[in-house]
């Protein structure tokens, strides 16, 4: 029986006392935000073009309501994400733009990320997720990746701490603000409806200010229907549905090995490394259960409802999840592995500062040594040859870009593949994906 208050109504104070103070926390915060964002700002266009990028470019470069019909009637997806899309395209922007935007979104999760940790966990946990969050490939990757991933990662972000300023506080503009905050989730990926199912979950078994919550859950539901309907698009050009087994998960062991690709890809995915952190983190689990148990239990819901809904979910033989569509659940992996590793350095008070210090440390090093195997150029850049091949290649298509300023100049009217090498996005290894498999954004 779960008897401690719900995270967001009281704050707990029984470790307030072993707290940093909110200066130090502060200040961390601003510190880890001020390295994402100098590290993404001289890494944007390290990670060679894809064509994924070029083709948000070029639907972006329709009329608003053209864009609008192609995502909403015909492609499916994240029309927040096009709308930015659009905006660098009439703006006169290129890669470089779409990219920019991107990883203002990912240095923007930092402090997000530390307001929900905090609020679930006390600011020393907090300040420690936040570090973890800060080194994590996914976040830096996704960070100079034009795509919607550290969009979603921010608006999913939100939407939680929206959540819980409801709960604690009630009343129509509290619910009012979550309710934005989770279809702008919605909008900028299909997964927010994991996102919304978790915490319509969350809010059930809470059981706080249930009436108040079913009302905007309502709204939400109504309000979202565009959103639905673009997500149906998408289903169905990727054969995805519910029940039966598809060909990429749905068995309990597909979808485990699934989730420790995600684990691994969130810190380091050689397994001798995921084991260790994923011990961390179920010993987190337990901890924050046994002193936090409403914020254990969304953390769960927030892991546990995609994991549910991929062993209920029949993907088709073009669907192949990977680690970056669960990017929601960074912050709360990050809140569990961080628990794992402050609790047991708390029972020495007089060394647990160098001993949590020692111990994220570690798990920096090799979050770092991941994401140079992962993908080396996100780190020192792309060779040159194979900048200038591109360049050569795509003089030959009437397509030029501008490597320095991310710009295009189009001589015929070109296909998204010809402006860039067929690159795809970094998969994760050891995936239970089908082999040519491709996914759907």
């Amino acid at each position: 029986m779960l008897t401690a208050p719900v995270p967001g109504l009281v704050t707990p104070r029984a470790t307030e006392a072993a707290e940093v103070s909110e200066r130090s926390y502060l200040a961390g915060v601003a510190g880890c935000t001020a390295a994402v964002a100098a590290f993404l700002s001289v890494q944007l266009l390290a990670w060679p073009p894809h064509e994924d990028e070029t083709l948000a470019l070029f639907v972006g470069r329709d009329s608003l309501r053209g864009l609008l019909d192609t995502v909403l009637g015909e492609r499916g997806g994240a029309p927040l994400h096009f709308l930015f899309s659009w905006i660098v395209a009439h703006s006169g922007g290129g890669l470089a733009g779409i990219r920019i935007v991107s990883a203002a979104f990912a240095a923007a999760s930092v402090p997000a990320t530390a307001a929900l940790a905090a609020r679930l966990a006390g600011r020393t946990v907090a300040l420690a997720a936040t570090v973890l969050v800060s080194a994590s490939w996914m976040l830096l990757f996704h960070g100079v990746y034009g795509r919607m991933y550290s969009l979603f990662l921010l608006t999913s972000t939100l939407s939680f701490l929206a959540l819980l300023r409801a709960l604690r506080r009630g009343g129509t503009g509290a619910w009012a603000l979550w309710a934005l905050a989770v279809l702008l989730a919605v909008a900028s990926h299909p997964y927010g409806a994991l996102v919304l199912a978790a915490q319509g979950v969350y809010v059930l078994l809470a059981r706080e200010r249930l009436r108040e919550a079913l009302a905007a859950f309502a709204a939400v539901g109504l309000l979202g229907i565009p959103f639905w309907r673009t997500d149906l698009v998408l289903a169905g050009r990727f054969d995805v549905g519910v029940g039966g087994r598809g060909e990429t998960l749905g068995s309990p062991g597909s979808v485990l090995l699934y989730l420790k690709d995600v684990a691994g890809d969130f810190t380091a995915g050689w397994t001798a490394a995921v084991t260790v952190v994923l011990l961390i983190a179920l010993a987190g689990l337990v901890v924050l259960r046994r002193e936090r148990p409403w914020s254990a239990l969304l953390a769960v819901c927030a892991i546990g409802t995609p994991t549910a809904a991929f062993l209920l979910a029949r993907l088709g033989h073009s669907t192949a999840p990977q680690s970056r569509h669960l990017i929601f659940a960074l912050p709360f992996f990050a809140v569990l592995l961080a628990s794992g590793i402050v609790r047991p350095a708390r029972l020495l008070p007089r060394h647990s500062t160098p001993l949590i210090a020692l111990a994220l440390g570690c798990l920096l090093v090799v979050e770092v040594a991941w994401g140079r195997h992962k993908t080396a150029e996100l780190y020192s850049g792309e060779p040159a040859v194979r900048i200038a091949a591109r360049h050569e290649a795509s003089g030959t298509s009437g397509t030029r870009w501008d490597a320095g300023s991310g710009s295009s100049t189009r001589a015929t009217r070109a296909t998204p593949s010809a402006c860039s090498r067929s690159r795809s996005a970094p998969r994760s290894r050891g995936a239970p994906t089908r082999r040519g498999a491709t996914v759907p954004s």
